[in-house]
């Protein structure tokens, strides 16, 4: 036999892992079993593969092992069919990489109080996985993160002098697009763009998702595909904004913006509407635009647009609570000691996540002003404030007793008629008595 050559010996691992892939025989791995990882890790089990799902926090581990979904948008029955079927596992062991062929990692990416990107959970899984890693494998970024990231801070931490970029080994960003409780879109059908280190890294990680998803996107860098997530994110922050200033005006107007926005979605071309409300909530609109703002600071840039943007969604709250103190004191009541009950406290309609939660906000500072607030969420059982931990109330029985009603989060499963006929006076945040004339009614 003759000797096999560097270059030939280099190849043979992207065409082994090429391989693997396509005959679905290659050993998947997501560290982060969360409302990201999990779903992904679904998909692949769904395909054919053989997933290992890999998290540090051992409730999850044994809750998928179990085949108990702790994810909306999973049920217990695809998990716990996967599971029995040997084809998706859970473990806290990260030494398992070492028998995978592909790891994506799904870790959170908070900011600081400062509003600087918080790398922690990157960096921490990062050497983890670096401990295992091996010729071979593809790894995928899908954290969200400022445009550099897995160039700078990834790649580093995984490459080695033996071990090459593009020859011996595969990095791609790929960045999450799930949005929690969407029936219509979820992680099978959004398209997923990915962008490698090299042109073989972007070729590898497109493979990959498109065994799995039902589009993919291949795009020319992983500076791209991370700068992709911050812009579809801050479009919306801007955008709600926008929106959100429009409420202040039309209300010192006295003009109803809701009026105004549905008027103007009539025309057919050059407008997109967006609607105002109480705060940003959730995982990515409040926070994935600061990264690139931080990022942008770092090139000399002021992201003016989205520092505006932020204070005035920072501000909503605020605005709601005033809402609130004159809607009760033009019927003669003060703000102090007033019963409040909130309806709906996750950060949208029709899901259980209450992270970034506008809800949050506007409660504390009610209770700041002396308010009693209580708050009824069928999906949200118990919740903490200030410190205190509060239980979601019968909505009937609390309606008849408060002195005034706030929507902040317009489930479909509440029967706003019976809000309305019930409770003496509502804040509408959300729009959810459109279609209603009403004296009790005050609308955002």
């Amino acid at each position: 036999m003759g000797t096999v050559t560097v270059v030939e010996e280099i190849s043979s691992w992207s065409a082994c892992l090429e391989d693997k892939i396509e005959n679905h025989t290659a050993r998947v791995g997501i560290v982060g079993l969360g409302y990201v990882g999990l779903p992904l890790a679904v998909e692949f089990a769904k395909a054919g593969f053989s997933v290992t799902g890999i998290d540090v926090q051992d409730a999850k581990v044994a809750k998928v092992n179990a085949g108990s979904s702790y994810i909306q948008d999973v049920p217990d029955w695809e998990l716990q069919s996967l599971v029995e079927s040997g084809r998706l596992t859970a473990t806290s062991d990260f030494s398992v990489i070492s028998e995978l062929d592909t790891v994506n990692i799904c870790v959170p990416t908070p900011l600081r109080k400062t509003k600087d990107p918080d790398m922690s959970f990157i960096v921490s899984a990062c050497e983890q996985i670096a401990r295992y890693f091996h010729p071979g494998m593809l790894a995928i970024l899908e954290s969200t993160t400022y445009p550099g990231t897995t160039d700078e801070v990834v790649l580093p931490m995984l490459q080695s002098k033996t071990c090459e970029v593009g020859k011996d080994f595969f990095l791609c960003f790929s960045p999450e697009r799930v949005d929690p409780g969407n029936a219509q879109f979820q992680t099978l059908n959004i398209p997923k763009v990915v962008g490698g280190v090299t042109p073989e890294c972007t070729r590898m990680g497109a493979l990959f998702y498109s065994q799995a998803l039902q589009k993919v996107v291949p795009v020319a860098s992983t500076q791209v595909a991370e700068m992709v997530k911050l812009l579809e994110n801050t479009f919306r922050m801007i955008n709600i904004g926008l929106v959100n200033e429009m409420a202040l005006m039309c209300g010192r107007m006295g003009i109803d913006v809701w009026e105004v926005i549905d008027a103007a979605a009539t025309k057919p071309f050059g407008f997109m509407p967006f609607y105002p409300g109480p705060g940003l909530g959730g995982h990515c609109i409040p926070i994935d635009p600061f990264y690139l703002s931080w990022k942008s600071r770092q090139a000399g840039v002021e992201a003016r647009f989205i520092e505006l943007a932020g204070y005035i969604n920072g501000q909503m709250p605020h605005f709601v609570v005033e809402k609130i103190q004159n809607a009760l004191n033009d019927r003669s009541k003060a703000l102090k000691g007033a019963r409040i009950h909130v309806l709906g406290v996750a950060y949208k309609k029709n899901i259980d996540d209450v992270r970034e939660s506008p809800a949050l906000d506007v409660m504390h500072l009610l209770m700041c002003r002396g308010a009693r607030v209580t708050y009824s969420d069928p999906y949200v059982p118990s919740l903490k404030v200030d410190g205190c931990t509060l239980a979601s109330q019968d909505l009937d029985v609390s309606l008849m007793s408060c002195d005034c009603a706030a929507i902040i989060t317009d489930h479909g499963s509440v029967d706003y008629r019976a809000v309305l006929e019930k409770a003496p006076l509502v804040v509408d945040t959300r729009n959810a008595l459109k279609g209603y004339a009403s004296e009790k009614i005050v609308r955002l």
